[in-house]
């Protein structure tokens, strides 16, 4: 079944535990070979005349070829009283087309020898499969035909809102640090009345999934399922211009849809500061989140903020484990990331108290190491370690072809072109101590957050 990606409440669990036109075709940017520089990825692109955008990645050392597509659209495009839409696609494209039945998708993939799945996000919707190179004809056709012509029932959507709804139950009700904490500590940050893109859940609420509708639903799919809001990166062993044939054959027919209207998120922190408190009957131990408003990712202060989350709270070298888990030992994990978006993104702490210590001590020992960031310098040889530590998981994660299909699919998705895979690790390696000692001056005000405690218990008298 699809799965989400990591999500507030899975971290919450891991805190405790292209130069030929073809007809049909019209060019865009045409790059046909890589730099040299660490980590880089060769590809063509292209668009179809329906809005399609297609990225190819061959590689001749590969032995598979990832089939992977993304369209815009994720709980940041949904409406208020409408949420969980974007969730509910993810399972509804697995429930058969005009040519394909009820879960045939999944069982045709891994008869073939392939694997595949899909996740969202705020920002986008992804399905993705690896298949043998003789098959890649096979994953190109079935995410044709769904695009196509998906089967949209009320019989099917009263189903998968009930998964979704029991998805929602074990992943986020019933779970450990699950709705009211993780959701408050990564949602509260956005004012809800400026900002709804970002202020509700991805999961979306149990009221508006009952609320559904097959009308709503249906013009849902039709808005932002259509080839002119779509991404089709293809990488591995394959041959250019197979692909092209086939993917024109299969894609070129469908429709463009309309264009689908634009976010609009004003003055999402506007309402900050917030506090609050809340009670949580599944935790044995109080927990801490921290939520700062931040910028895009496409922002220039981006790169310094992710390497000054890695200075802060990433492993066990950084400056919130050293003190706070391995010497004073007040917090039984702790973590510092930056989270950045196509909008407004945040900058988040998130500490799990060790037995006996009061959150609000851990609390104030947190705002101690923040201002002493403030205050003192970080240090070349930190921001080093954070750099390699980007440089690694980067090159790192383009080894596999569904890697490097989703790396070109992130540079495109969030920086308007593939061609940012190539200044991915650059635009790290340029941050300097001073780059980052500014955004932590700028972004990690105390009148620039949310901050939650959450405590065990449901009621007063638990507390």
């Amino acid at each position: 079944m699809a799965s989400l990606p990591l999500t507030p409440t899975h971290l919450g669990a891991v805190l405790l535990s292209v130069l030929i036109l073809f007809p049909g075709e019209t060019v865009a940017q045409t790059p046909t070979q890589g730099t040299g520089i660490p980590g880089d990825i060769a590809f063509t692109e292209y668009v179809l005349d329906n809005g399609l955008h297609v990225i190819l990645a061959p590689d001749d050392q590969a032995t598979a070829v990832a089939v992977n597509l993304w369209y815009d659209v994720g709980s940041r495009h949904e409406r208020p009283e409408r949420s969980g839409f974007g969730h509910l696609f993810e399972h509804l494209m697995f429930q058969g087309s005009e040519n394909v039945e009820r879960a045939e998708h999944f069982q045709y993939v891994e008869r073939a020898g392939g694997n595949l799945n899909a996740s969202i996000t705020e920002d986008r919707t992804n399905y993705y499969q690896t298949v043998p190179p003789e098959r890649m004809n096979l994953a190109l056709w079935l995410e044709s035909d769904r695009m196509r012509s998906l089967r949209i029932t009320e019989e099917n959507m009263a189903r998968e809102v009930e998964v979704v709804k029991e998805e929602r139950r074990q992943r986020v009700d019933n779970a450990p640090y699950g709705a009211a904490q993780l959701q408050a500590g990564f949602y509260a940050v956005y004012d809800s009345a400026s900002c709804f893109p970002y202020a509700h859940s991805v999961i979306g609420s149990m009221e508006d999934l009952d609320a559904a509708e097959l009308p709503d639903v249906q013009e849902f799919f039709d808005l932002y399922y259509a080839p002119n809001n779509a991404t089709l990166t293809v990488s591995g062993a394959f041959d250019q211009a197979q692909a092209r044939d086939l993917i024109q054959e299969y894609f070129g027919p469908i429709p463009r849809g309309q264009d689908p209207p634009q976010v609009s998120c004003e003055e999402p922190f506007s309402h900050l500061p917030v506090a609050m408190e809340v009670p949580d009957p599944n935790v044995q131990l109080p927990g801490i989140w921290i939520s700062y408003g931040t910028v895009e990712r496409r922002h220039p202060d981006a790169p310094a903020l992710e390497i000054l989350g890695r200075i802060l709270g990433s492993g066990e070298s950084s400056r919130l484990h050293q003190r706070l888990v391995r010497g004073e030992q007040v917090a039984l994990q702790i973590v510092a990331s930056s989270n950045t978006r196509l909008g407004p993104g945040l900058f988040q702490l998130i500490g799990i108290t060790n037995q006996g210590v009061e959150p609000e001590e851990l609390l104030r020992l947190m705002d101690e190491e923040l201002e002493r960031l403030l205050t003192e310098s970080v240090q070349e040889e930190e921001v080093e370690r954070a750099r390699n530590q980007v440089r690694s998981n980067t090159i790192m994660g383009r080894q596999s072809v569904m890697g490097r299909a989703e790396a070109l699919q992130s540079a495109n998705h969030f920086f308007g072109t593939p061609e940012a895979v190539r200044t991915a690790i650059q635009r790290v390696e340029e941050v300097s101590v001073q780059d980052v000692q500014r955004v932590a001056e700028t972004y990690l005000q105390p009148h620039n957050r949310a901050v939650i405690i959450t405590r065990p218990g449901s009621t007063e008298e638990d507390r």
